[in-house]
């Protein structure tokens, strides 16, 4: 794959399976001999705190206790404003407690109390994991086929795994079942894949122990872990740029923008008119700062469409936002702000009714506020039809007579102004008063 996509540098890391093997180093020298790829095998902290950087720069959450489960360790942070206060990694994983218990197959009450007695002394050795308003974010392949399985049984309508949230009784349900099921039975569990079906059981286990010893009540899967935390580790140092993004939805958006889109200056400039509109007609629109929120983050993305197809590339946007590595939204405002991008170019609803994921996951309301969000967006990429940043807001506000709109003119906005005028009917269905529109300076 490397030699495929011409790759000029690759970071290769060695886990438990190699850091506890007796002849790891040998296995490094000969994958060294064999393909010119240098394997370093990182020591359990270090791993864990690589983990916390994937984590970190992809999860929404400011405290938290992340598990990092594989087949050999568990590392374990607790962080606290995104930052680390203790870490450590523990050498029980789904694979080695699997063969130690003996728990590929059906298991009996009696091993399972042996298991669970296990893993709760091991765990109670780190008293730092008492945090019971805290959540546990779990990464590797037990969290998220266990997210999997959940998704399945809810009928829930995205396969997306990353920031995938459930109760811990709802853990405690799909863990129950595992608990009662042979190694067959496990295999035609809908989510778990039958390769997986020999160790979920102790994989699952050891989430069980970790949600007994630390009182937490929320899982949240994680799909980004250690490949991602190497990733920014190695970005950051050769962009220059903080190791722990301050704002992982702005980066995050920043590079699909900049990854897609052919006109970046234009962009931004309707994403300040979109939002100077939102700032100055709160009292109209009664939406508050997560709309805000999506509407700066649709109205960035609105052109990465034009990638596809120019003349349906609203659409394509819509798509393209739905499915992006946007991180810092949860599942429902990725798709709302899908929903606005798909809309700037005027309300289409029968084009997302053919999707069921917008029609199970979008309520009435959520709709009405899409609609308020894309005229935003509408009326601000409507003051840049012709993408030469010729017009500004001068003031927008409410007055007795509805809205209005005062715009300053650097140019000739012929086409802008014919452009926006298509939106007034629009406005007045969706805001319930009219817009007035002005020119501090009329067209020379």
């Amino acid at each position: 794959m490397c030699k495929l996509y011409h790759a000029d540098r690759i970071i290769a890391v060695a886990t438990a399976a190699i850091r506890n093997a007796g002849n790891g180093a040998e296995l490094t020298r000969l994958v060294q001999r064999e393909t010119g790829i240098s394997l370093h095998i990182i020591t359990g902290n270090t791993e864990a705190y690589i983990s916390y950087l994937g984590v970190i720069n992809t999860l929404p959450y400011h405290s938290g206790i992340i598990f990092d489960l594989g087949g050999g360790s568990t590392e374990l942070i607790l962080f606290r404003d995104r930052k680390i206060l203790e870490s450590v990694s523990v050498p029980i994983g789904a694979v080695n407690t699997t063969a130690l218990f003996n728990t590929r197959n059906t298991v009996s009450s009696s091993v399972y109390g042996e298991l669970s007695f296990f893993l709760r002394t091991r765990l109670a050795e780190y008293p730092w994991l008492k945090q019971p308003k805290l959540p546990l974010i779990g990464v590797g392949g037990t969290a998220r086929t266990i997210g999997k399985m959940h998704q399945r049984a809810t009928k829930y309508p995205t396969t997306k795994i990353h920031n995938y949230k459930l109760t811990v009784q709802a853990f405690r349900g799909i863990f129950n079942r595992l608990k009662g099921s042979t190694l067959e039975e496990r295999k035609k569990i809908s989510g778990l894949s039958s390769d997986r079906a020999d160790i979920i059981f102790a994989g699952a286990a050891i989430i069980n122990a970790l949600f007994e010893v630390t009182g937490s009540k929320q899982l949240i899967t994680s799909g980004c872990g250690l490949r991602e935390g190497l990733f920014f580790d190695y970005y950051s140092k050769e962009r220059n740029i903080p190791l722990i993004a301050d704002d992982i939805l702005a980066r995050s958006t920043e590079n699909i923008l900049n990854l897609y889109t052919p006109d970046v200056t234009h962009s931004q400039h309707v994403t300040e008119l979109a939002l100077q509109m939102f700032d100055s007609w709160k009292q109209l629109h009664g939406l508050g700062k997560s709309c805000r929120r999506l509407l700066k983050t649709a109205a960035l993305l609105h052109d990465i469409g034009i990638t596809i197809n120019f003349y349906s590339h609203a659409r394509h946007s819509a798509y393209m936002i739905q499915n992006a590595k946007l991180f810092g939204l949860t599942h429902k405002e990725q798709l709302l702000a899908s929903a606005v991008a798909g809309w700037h170019n005027g309300v289409s609803k029968s084009y997302f009714s053919r999707d069921p994921l917008y029609m199970t996951m979008l309520t009435e309301n959520n709709w009405q506020s899409v609609s308020r969000l894309a005229l935003l967006l509408a009326l601000a990429e409507s003051l840049d039809y012709t993408q030469t940043g010729i017009l500004s807001v001068d003031k927008a506000g409410l007055d007795k007579t509805g809205a209005y709109l005062t715009l300053h003119a650097d140019g000739s906005p012929h086409i802008e102004m014919h452009q926006i005028k298509t939106h007034l009917k629009w406005f007045n269905k969706a805001m319930g008063v009219p817009l007035t529109i002005t020119l501090t300076e009329p067209a020379q």
